[in-house]
């Protein structure tokens, strides 16, 4: 016995300090268990009854028994019932020590929550291999419980950080609100409403307009490529860029001594967007858009189009036409060119400068809409006006797509002639 406990090398690692607890009635058998436990490295406890191993239990953060079945007072079996009890989730091992050989008494330890069993006389080899797989599994199950709690930490973190953002993508949408003028305005000669609606909590398009003088006005709808932040911060960028409060720093207006404001052409405003897009090393955003200038007395807009789905134009007896110009997306070629044409408004006339989420919504079975599709809404809906158009329009896009949360920004500018 002493040669072959001797061939054994130490075997426990720091990690594995905790003591394990002998339980045996018989002095002879605990003593000759926990000298070869000892000389593998392992610290032991030893009672000699099931009522004074709880006891030790109490006091003693033990994770690892091995315990005799027949005992006077608590069997092993009842032993191991109350050990589980006062473990309750922590990782624990159990070994029953026992002669039994019977499948119905074997059955019985197993239910008991014991995890393995150990024949007596005890083989010092088996004791050997059956402990150390009682390690590897008590070593898993504190792994996992270390990784479980990690993870939780992980997630609660991943929740408070979410959470911020949310705040801080509620405040951007706030913010990108407000960079859309009011929804409906009243002009002299011309209504103009708005639809815009982000897919998200901040979106890539952007409506709005600019005072030049009295009756003309500069308006512009875009549609930054892509979604979320990057998108959003870009049609910030650009609603400073066409701002209606710091004239100054409009791209498309000359600003004279004076006080009086000059609009450049819109071609020549799409150009040098376009230029300081592509100065810009940090980003490779492009738009499309379009911009107009609108000359309320005599109801004439010289627009350009840079890649932007063709304006609608409603004419008061119901004729439809879209006015197609294309060219190039802004911040994409060098160099870029673009076209002017120049539409005439009549008393009752419509204008409707749109993105993209309108013509290509889905609807249940993946059909876009299309150009035909909303050229048919906006007919059935041209008895309205104002801001109940723009509602009409809002609704019969989300009786087509079946939903209301739309997968691209929504966005329309609506230029009534009165």
């Amino acid at each position: 016995m002493n040669a072959s406990e001797s061939a054994f090398p130490k075997l426990v690692a720091a990690e594995e300090a905790r003591p394990i607890l002998v339980v045996d009635d018989s002095r002879a058998q605990r003593r000759l268990l926990s000298r070869t436990l000892t000389k593998w490295g392992y610290e032991t406890i030893e009672a000699g009854s099931g009522d004074e191993a709880l006891s030790i239990c109490a006091s003693v953060d033990v994770d690892f028994v091995i315990s005799d079945w027949l005992m006077p007072g608590l069997t092993g079996v009842e032993f191991c019932q109350r050990f589980r009890a006062l473990k309750s989730e922590r990782p624990a091992y159990f070994i029953l020590l026992t002669a039994q050989t019977e499948r119905e008494k074997l059955a019985e330890g197993l239910e008991s929550g014991a995890d393995d069993f150990l024949s007596k006389p005890f083989n010092v080899i088996e004791l050997k291999a059956r402990v150390r797989a009682g390690q590897r599994v008590l070593h898993a199950q504190r792994d996992l419980i270390a990784k479980n709690r990690l993870l939780r930490r992980t997630l609660d973190d991943l929740e408070e950080a979410q959470g911020a953002i949310e705040r801080d993508l509620k405040e951007a949408h706030s913010f990108q609100q407000g960079l859309v003028p009011e929804r409906f305005r009243a002009l002299p000669g011309a209504d103009l409403s708005i639809l815009y609606q982000p897919s998200g909590h901040v979106g890539g398009d952007l409506v709005g307009m600019f005072p030049i003088s009295e009756n003309r006005y500069g308006v512009y709808a875009l549609d930054v490529a892509g979604h979320g932040i990057a998108s959003a911060l870009m049609t910030a960028r650009l609603a400073a860029n066409l701002s209606a409060v710091s004239p100054d720093q409009n791209v498309a207006l000359t600003v004279y001594a004076s006080g009086q404001r000059a609009m450049l052409p819109p071609a020549e405003v799409c150009q040098v967007l376009n230029r300081l897009l592509l100065e810009e090393s940090d980003t490779d955003k492009y738009l499309t858009m379009i911009l107009a200038e609108i000359d309320l007395a005599s109801g004439r807009i010289v627009m350009a189009q840079a890649g932007h789905p063709s304006p609608l134009l409603i004419r008061a007896d119901g004729r439809a036409e879209y006015l197609a110009t294309y060219g190039l997306p802004v911040g994409l070629i060098p160099g870029a060119e673009y076209d002017e044409t120049v539409v005439q408004l009549s008393k009752g006339d419509r204008l409707i400068l749109y993105s993209d989420g309108l013509t290509e919504c889905p609807g249940p079975d993946g059909e876009l809409l299309e150009e035909e599709g909303l050229r048919d809404m906006v007919l059935a809906n041209r008895h309205l006006h104002g801001e109940a158009f723009v509602a009409a329009l809002t609704d019969a896009l989300g009786a087509f797509a079946g939903r209301t949360d739309f997968p691209d920004d929504l966005s329309a500018m609506v230029i009534e002639r009165t």
